[in-house]
């Protein structure tokens, strides 16, 4: 590599030895500067003093490069932290059933960090609740406050609460929803995305409320990188749900535009590879802009196996213009999971997963990937699947396995079972008695959905008789963060703040980001460089 002048200092001299190296390394704040030894050719770094055409009669050596200094702000898209009005180019992710809780929304927006409340599974009444704590605590997006959302799930077997939860949004002014598990479009997120759309004195789309879609796979990411289908808008305008001009504008724009690229992760998964799919999808939002002529960034970002700086560092290497946690935050002392469910997360590898039915997609045969060790949750899960599978309704279940799954999975009998789970829904939706009474089948799928879904309440309640039922949603970026801050302050549950969590990952990041920048241009840095130790940071 060929100099482009001299750096030279009266006092400070370059840092050629690993450990000097190194410690170049970790102030990535400071502007460095990459020289090289004029004796051994070796290349250092130089930090202090400064770079000249020629010498100049103080200490100088050969100039490479000139790098300024690296922030964690600055890793992602600049954009998002512009529309979002957050900090960070970091998220953390919608936990169902409150376990990403309105007190981890909180701490996450007074950090500048934006954050999606874990409403999945919950009545509306219960997420109005928390929405009227994390505005108390930090105000309205809409009104001014600081950054957060929630969470909008496709609920295909409870569309009325999906319908519900959107209206509540829009009549609440939640500026930010994370779209979760949707295979296609449905009105009731098209008309959260469309409502309030506008258009500035040059022509320009203006956009009230952002949608972050999760997806992971090209053809779902699809529908939401065109514009909403004309059908739906115009029939969301006939129910008087849209204007005419806010379905003209939304046949302009994507009905998201931001991305969540969500590899292998816990929860509801495809199990993908980030190297594979995220190139995948950021070459599909080039050409659908391209397509369409969108004028405003789509950005992209990385979700699933984010445990560790590394990981952090190489989504963002890979273009993530954001990257989102979910595992890892479900230990922190803020998620609404328990203290006996974080302890059993504590421990966890990244082999300590497996894939079992999902309680809202059950009869489509839909799985999540939850934590193995110390549950036996998806030996269970699995069992029931097998059953509904193999029999038509649960009068078919031959004696013996009836006995096993009354006995060891649901302590109850078929019929005790089955009165609990109609009471259930006779509160919370009786068509779906009423379909089940004259549906053998569906009967015993809500018998055996009952199960799944108490697992997961019994894991965020710390229902001590039922820990070897625990269904805790979980991908091998937890085992990966056990590993990373084994021996560190992090490695103790109760120190595990999500804030702490987010601050180390992305200050990692950074770290490691530059360590690799400097290799490209010649110095050999130390393994040690890529290891960055968690700290607490302020």
């Amino acid at each position: 590599m060929q100099s482009i002048g001299v750096w030279t200092s009266p006092v400070a001299t370059p840092a050629f030895r690993s450990s000097d190296v190194l410690e170049s390394v970790r102030a990535f704040r400071e502007v460095c500067y990459v020289v090289r030894d004029p004796g051994s050719g070796a290349v250092g770094i130089a930090r202090g003093g400064k770079s000249a055409s020629g010498p100049n009669g103080t200490p100088s050596w050969p100039l490479l490069a000139t790098l300024p200094g690296m922030y964690p702000e600055w890793l992602g898209d600049r954009t998002f932290a512009e529309v979002h009005g957050v900090r960070f180019p970091y998220v953390a992710g919608a936990m169902a059933n409150g376990i990403a809780s309105a007190r981890l929304v909180i701490a996450m927006a007074r950090a500048g960090f934006l954050a999606f409340f874990g409403a999945a599974g919950l009545t509306p009444s219960r997420v109005e609740a928390a929405l009227d704590e994390i505005e108390a605590a930090v105000g309205s997006t809409a009104s001014g406050g600081a950054s957060w959302g929630a969470n909008l799930i496709h609920s295909p077997n409870e569309p009325a609460i999906e319908a519900a939860v959107s209206e509540l949004y829009i009549r609440r002014g939640v500026r930010r929803v994370s779209a979760a598990a949707y295979m296609g479009l449905t009105p009731y997120l098209v008309h959260y995305a469309a409502h309030g759309l506008t258009e500035d004195a040059q022509g320009n789309v203006l956009r009230k409320n952002h949608v972050f879609a999760k997806i992971s796979r090209p053809e779902v990411a699809r529908h939401f990188l065109e514009p909403a289908p004309a059908a739906m808008l115009d029939a969301l305008v006939r129910a008087g749900k849209l204007s005419p001009t806010e379905a003209q504008l939304a046949a302009r724009v994507p009905v998201a535009e931001d991305i969540t690229v969500e590899s292998d992760s816990g929860g509801h998964t495809d199990n993908r590879p980030l190297g594979a799919l995220l190139p995948t999808i950021l070459q599909l939002r080039d050409s659908t802009a391209t397509k369409h002529g969108y004028t405003r960034p789509i950005r992209v970002g990385a979700a699933g196996g984010i445990g560790t700086p590394g990981a952090v560092a190489a989504a963002f290497a890979l273009g993530a213009a954001y990257v989102l946690t979910g595992s890892v935050n479900q230990s922190a002392v803020e998620s609404g999971l328990s203290s006996e469910g974080k302890q059993m997360l504590a421990l966890a590898g990244i082999a300590d997963v497996v894939m079992a039915p999902a309680a809202d997609m059950f009869e489509l045969g839909v799985e999540v990937q939850v934590l193995r060790r110390g549950s036996l949750f998806g030996v269970r899960a699995k069992k029931l699947y097998e059953a509904y599978k193999s029999y038509g309704s649960l009068e078919h279940v031959p004696g013996g396995e009836r006995a096993r799954i009354e006995k060891d999975i649901l302590r109850a009998s078929f019929d005790d079972a089955w009165a609990s789970t109609r009471d259930f829904w006779s509160k919370r939706d009786p068509a779906e008695v009423s379909k089940a009474e004259a549906d053998p089948k569906h009967k015993m799928a809500l018998v055996f959905r009952s199960y799944l879904g108490l697992a997961s309440r019994w894991a965020i309640d710390g229902n001590s008789g039922r820990k070897a039922d625990y269904q805790i949603w979980c991908g091998p970026a937890m085992g990966a963060f056990n590993t990373w801050t084994q021996d560190s302050f992090l490695a103790e549950p109760n120190n595990r703040e999500v804030v702490q969590i987010a601050k180390n990952l992305l200050e990692g990041a950074t770290s490691i980001s530059r360590a690799q920048q400097l290799r490209t241009y010649g110095v050999a840095v130390p393994a040690a460089a890529f290891d960055f130790r968690p700290r607490p940071l302020t």
